[in-house]
């Protein structure tokens, strides 16, 4: 919460709270989560609850995407699927478990607590207990929202109430809740989905949130959106690829976008119209925001602890007093938050003046309605007016103009006319001594003490008294001059305190347009984001495209889900490429009325199938963020989830196998995913026997492709599923295409990393071997090994096509209504004629 402390860190660090409860009528595995997340720099409460599998996947996916520093939870009440869960998908969080009921608080309970945190009144004929629906008014709309959804949003309140309570342990409770924003947590039961608001009054922090598509755990980590799978930082991601913000609060927003792909066809395309506006009618605009905004500090904290600070709770009550460094400090921060204000609307009037040239609906709507820049520059006139900015930097304290502050106007009008009369009082006394150089002099702390000249002094009253005096001089008080210096006292004293109430009542005028302040903040943060987008399109190496989205209409059959691309090229593993290197781009098919949806790919060992695979995942997400996509074009109907399994991982200290990971969230994408979805598999089935992992594999890939009916890409080493799926209408043969030479009794693999038709033969295996740098003995024996074995494998296939051949025509024979059973007779003798004919041509 600390400026200093924050400074240093643009991104959001978030404190968790998390409570379970059984969900009524299904196995113990199936549970209610209740979660409350809290961005204490900015004030901002996500509250929600989810139901939740036996592998915590919606949990998961949260934990995966906010990656949570702190973890508050009730003591014994989660369960060791949720608890693993909370381990493995984050990193060393601080950690900790309150006693529930007491201390992590139950819903009503939450409910009684916030009623009273929010002013709202009790019940006291029921025992003290807050009558639900007295009071309730007073509590933020989301709220009541939850409070009016009953045990549906009983887990969620619950998380709420183990949040407040830890925060009222840190005795930052009522600073936080005070400029609380709360919000439904995204993704959550609890959070309606709204259609898209194009118009200014809209956009606030509204109860509703954009359809978007969703990206699980797995998802997150094999493909590096967030974090790379190396050190865990943003190094080679999806993130640091798009990320180019100049500002903390436009970083935070682009992440979200990023975490959050639209899902509706006109909200992606008006995006789309923001960025090309942003390289085309804005690019000078653009330039000039990132030029002088990169310079701005976090203003979105900035106004929350400002307003936090205007709340007189803790250490900025009225019975604290602040010493004199922390009131300074206090004003920079006032000041520098001013300042930026004005920079940002000198960059937001660049914008205005283009409003009419606008692609973007969305644009469009935010500058022509006029709403942003009067009441932005209303706002900052006022302090303009109010005081000088540079004046009270160098002084370190806020001199008001007038008219500011009717109190401090008052005293210092009162201490002007009694400086005045002070000063007319002089002039009696030069005319009554006959002399011009008589002055008020001060001594010490005396002020306002009659200097006569010691030649004079036979014209010196008898109530005059002497107070000090020098060399040819002495100085007096009188009664006149004691009279006035104790009314001047007075008023100075009066003076001084309304002055340093100045502060106080400028900051409660600025938080009353709290709201205000924090929607042109989020202009900014979209106009940020938006611009960091244009940018990144320009940085992609090689040529892009602005993908086509294509409306699916979900209730007629006359169109399909589909990816088509040409030339699509990885995003992150090509920028990353040497000079010398260039990606090799390959064309994409997928859905609609020509091309299957599934397709099944084969291939040599690093021939460039899960790279294949990652870039057709991440030109989705790209596309549906609203970013161009490295490609010639590319076009697709909204995809509503991905689902990614890649990579052979284990979780040893969970005692969970390999197999079993992998088949875990095989499980949820066979439950999740609909016809809508991408699925992505890399070799589902390799972490068990042969046969078991081949028959797994093969009946993954017929429900997806014939009962879901999803997009998909399904690469495998199991070379009889392309076998069995030569004929399959739904699913498209394809491989990596090499070239192969024989050296030594090895073969030799080249990659050319081209998409091509057809299965591929083998896997090459001995090839990569052979990379890995093994004894040429030990090549050479694994090469004879494997032409044995898949001589072998050639035998059994024959054989296994024989017999199914045979049964087939057995039961042919069986439908045929002859009576002359000597045919039939006949027709058997041949048929174990052929079979015996097979066994021979297997022999040789």
């Amino acid at each position: 919460m600390e400026t200093e402390m924050l400074s240093c860190s643009p991104d959001a660090a978030y404190l968790m709270a998390v409570v379970e409860s059984s969900k009524e009528g299904n196995a113990d595995d199936l549970c209610v989560i209740g979660l409350c997340v809290l961005d204490a720099a900015t004030s901002r409460f996500m509250i929600g609850q989810c139901s939740d599998d036996l592998a915590r996947s919606r949990l998961r996916s949260l934990l995966s995407e906010l990656r949570p520093v702190e973890l508050v939870k009730p003591t014994g009440l989660l369960s060791a699927a949720t608890e693993k869960a909370l381990k493995e998908e984050t990193h060393n969080p601080l950690v900790t478990s309150l006693a529930p009921g007491t201390d992590f608080w139950d819903a009503d309970k939450t409910i009684h607590e916030l009623q009273l945190l929010f002013g709202a009144k009790t019940d006291n004929s029921v025992g003290n207990k807050p009558n639900h629906e007295v009071g309730l008014s007073a509590l933020p709309h989301s709220l009541q929202m939850l409070v009016h959804a009953g045990n549906k949003a009983e887990a969620a309140l619950s998380a709420l109430g183990g949040c407040i309570s830890y925060l009222r342990a840190a005795l930052i409770d009522r600073r936080l809740l005070s400029s609380g924003r709360f919000e439904f947590l995204p993704g959550s039961d609890n959070c309606p989905q709204a259609p898209r608001k194009d118009s200014l009054s809209s956009m606030d922090f509204s109860d509703c949130e954009e359809p978007y598509m969703v990206l699980d755990s797995s998802a997150f980590e094999n493909l590096d959106v967030l974090e790379n799978s190396v050190d865990g930082s943003t190094q080679g991601t999806l993130l640091a690829q798009l990320d180019h913000c100049v500002t903390a609060f436009g970083r935070r927003l682009l992440r979200q976008w990023i975490v959050r792909p639209l899902l509706h066809v006109a909200a992606i395309s008006d995006r789309q119209d923001a960025v090309e506006d942003m390289k085309g009618v804005g690019a000078e605009a653009a330039s000039k925001f990132r030029k002088i905004l990169s310079k701005i500090p976090d203003m979105e904290r900035l106004v929350v602890r400002l307003k936090s600070c205007n709340e007189k709770t803790g250490r900025d009550a009225n019975a604290v007093v602040l010493y004199e460094d922390a009131a300074k400090k206090l004003l920079k921060e006032f000041l520098g938050t001013l300042r930026g204000f004005q920079t940002v609307n000198e960059v937001l009037l660049s914008f205005a003046n283009i409003s009419g040239q606008y692609q973007s609906k969305r644009l469009g709507s935010l500058f022509d309605q006029g709403k942003v820049m009067p009441k932005l520059l209303s706002m900052l006139k006022y302090f303009e007016d109010a005081f000088d900015w540079l004046d009270a930097e160098k002084n370190g304290y806020i001199r008001p103009h007038h008219g500011v502050d009717k109190e401090f106007d008052l005293r210092a009008e009162n201490v002007r006319v009694i400086e005045e009369k002070l000063a007319a009082y002089l002039e009696e006394q030069k005319k009554h001594f006959n002399c011009q150089s008589l002055a008020f002099v001060t001594v010490g702390k005396d002020r306002y003490q009659l200097e006569i000249p010691e030649s004079l002094q036979s014209k010196v009253p008898h109530d005059y008294q002497v107070e000090s005096q020098k060399k040819g001089f002495r100085r007096y008080s009188t009664s006149t001059v004691k009279q006035l210096l104790s009314e001047l006292v007075y008023e100075e004293e009066c003076k001084e305190v309304a002055l340093k109430n100045i502060m106080q009542g400028l900051l409660t005028h600025f938080c009353k347009d709290y709201t205000s302040w924090l929607m042109v903040i989020r202009l900014i943060a979209e106009l940020d984001a938006l611009i960091s987008l244009a940018v990144a399109s320009n940085c992609i190496v090689g040529e892009a495209c602005r993908p086509t989205l294509v409306e699916i209409n979900r209730f007629s059959d006359a169109s399909a889900p589909l990816i088509l691309a040409k030339d699509l090229r990885h995003p992150i593993v090509e920028a990353s490429l040497d000079g010398g290197r260039c990606f090799v781009p390959n064309d994409i098919r997928l859905g609609g009325k020509e091309h299957p949806p599934f397709m099944l790919l084969t291939g040599p060992n690093m021939g460039g199938k899960s790279t294949l695979i990652r870039q057709v995942c991440l030109a989705v997400i790209l596309a549906q963020v609203g970013a161009h996509v490295p490609a010639k074009e590319f076009h697709l109907s909204p995809i509503d989830r991905i689902f990614v399994r890649m990579g052979a991982k284990d979780k040893i200290m969970a005692a969970q196998s390999t197999f079993l990971v992998e088949l875990l969230e095989t499980s949820s994408m066979l439950t999740s995913a609909t016809q809508y979805s991408l699925v992505a598999l890399d070799e589902l089935g390799r972490g068990t026997a042969t046969s078991d992992g081949q028959a797994i594999a093969h009946a993954v890939l017929e429900h997806l492709a014939h009962k879901v009916g999803c997009l998909g890409m399904f690469s495998t080493h199991y070379h009889h599923l392309a076998d069995d799926h030569a004929n399959d209408s739904m699913v498209a043969l394809k491989h990596m295409a090499c070239k192969v030479e024989s050296h030594g009794g090895v073969e030799k693999v080249t990659f050319l990393y081209k998409l091509a038709d057809g299965a591929c033969p083998k896997s090459y295996g001995v090839n990569v071997a052979r990379i890995a740098g093994m004894p040429d003995s030990v090549l050479k024996r694994a090469a004879l090994q494997a032409t044995q074995l898949e001589c072998k494998e050639s035998k059994d296939a024959i054989h296994g096509w024989g017999i199914r051949l045979l049964v087939e025509v057995m039961q042919m024979v069986k439908k045929l209504e002859c009576v002359d059973m000597t045919i039939i007779m006949d027709l058997h003798k041949k048929l174990r004629c052929m079979h015996k004919q097979l066994q021979d041509s297997m022999k040789s």
